[in-house]
């Protein structure tokens, strides 16, 4: 595969001229191009594609456009609703100083205190704000809304009447009043991600490692140096598309989600084959910017199937479309099926009301039938 930033950019136009290989006119006659500077043939704005079967295509070099044998790895995703992220939190700490809440978990430890009554394990603080520290030291006493060092102060001053010259020491080693960031996240319509109680990033536009930068950011007014991890759980906005032109009878467009390694083969796999009033005329219309023209990338269909010709299977990008060109022949008989039918309907409707008339004024026909 050619990486990203070879010789030419794959969507963007460049200055060596790109058509489809010759055979697409040979085999497929009506089906030629009209070389021009740019990624696959370029069709000036507000003109219609014109394939002139007299006009050969001049060859693409196989590095320009990427095919079959020699696709291109995509640019680094860019993130855009209503794309699904994994966010885990690898760490979540309370910004100094901490002012301890119901349930959180506190770790105690006071060296001087009798092995038969030790205090060095993890003790929870209870839904309304208290420790209990158990019988044989006073029971519980209020430390919500305190700080470490705050409590500290106040177990060592409750720990005086059990002890001499008690040491004590306090850390938090759980907090349930921090919101943990874990699992699918959606990226709105407005291109933000909720994190609960910590607001809203705005991740649109950003690669993986921006959205972590932000997301980190943002959490840093609540936590300190929060480090999340970003994935990704579902591509959800970049597709490319398969246009069906069902001679006459409408068009179907099928929408198919791109993961960067489909090509013109891949995606009529996809919709079941080719339909039975499909010709073999197919053609890639890449998207350009305003004032670049239209790109247009003939499909050797015949060479694809039949020979394994790559030159023509390309790789799909996203917002690529795929068309497929319904039979002339099936469209003018679609065409004069519709014109006539009123007057079919028109003529029976006749027939049916001289038949009647005549019923009506000789009932001896009926009786002629009965016999």
């Amino acid at each position: 595969m050619v990486a990203p930033g070879g010789p030419v950019a794959v969507n963007s136009p460049v200055t060596q001229t790109a058509a489809v290989d010759e055979r697409a006119a040979d085999h497929d006659p009506g089906f030629g191009v009209v070389p021009a500077a740019g990624v696959g043939t370029i069709i000036p704005p507000g003109t219609q594609p014109h394939f002139n079967p007299a006009q050969k295509a001049e060859p693409v070099d196989s590095q320009v456009l990427p095919k079959e044998l020699n696709k291109v790895t995509m640019p680094p995703y860019v993130v855009e609703a209503p794309d699904i992220l994994v966010l885990n939190a690898q760490r979540l700490v309370p910004l100094p100083p901490y002012f301890v809440q119901p349930l959180d978990v506190l770790y105690l430890f006071a060296p001087d205190a009798p092995e038969k009554a030790p205090i060095n394990r993890l003790y929870q603080v209870d839904p309304d704000g208290t420790l209990d520290l158990g019988p044989n030291y006073g029971g519980a006493l209020r430390v919500m809304d305190l700080n470490t060092q705050d409590i500290e102060k106040l177990l060592s001053a409750r720990l005086k009447s059990f002890l001499k010259n008690p040491t004590i020491s306090v850390s938090l080693a759980q907090s349930k009043g921090i919101q943990t960031i874990q699992g699918q996240h959606i990226v709105r319509p407005d291109g933000t991600v909720s994190l609960g109680f910590y607001g809203s990033v705005y991740v649109a536009g950003m690669t993986l490692p921006q959205i972590k930068a932000a997301i980190e950011l943002h959490l840093s007014r609540f936590l300190y140096k929060p480090e999340i991890s970003v994935d990704m759980f579902a591509y959800n906005s970049k597709y490319y598309y398969v246009i069906t032109d069902f001679a006459g009878s409408g068009e179907q467009v099928v929408r198919i989600p791109s993961t960067g390694n489909e090509t013109v083969l891949d995606a009529i796999s996809f919709i079941g084959g080719l339909s039975a009033v499909s010709t073999k005329r197919l053609w890639i219309a890449r998207p350009a910017p305003a004032g670049v023209g239209d790109q247009i990338l003939p499909v050797d269909w015949k060479g694809i199937t039949r020979r394994a010709s790559t030159g023509t299977n390309y790789q799909l990008l996203p917002g690529d479309r795929l068309f497929v060109m319904g039979s002339p022949a099936a469209k003018v008989d679609n065409a004069m099926a519709r014109t006539l039918a009123p007057v079919n309907r028109a003529f029976g409707a006749i027939l049916l009301g001289t038949t009647t008339v005549q019923t009506i004024q000789n009932p001896s026909i009926l009786s002629g039938v009965g016999r």
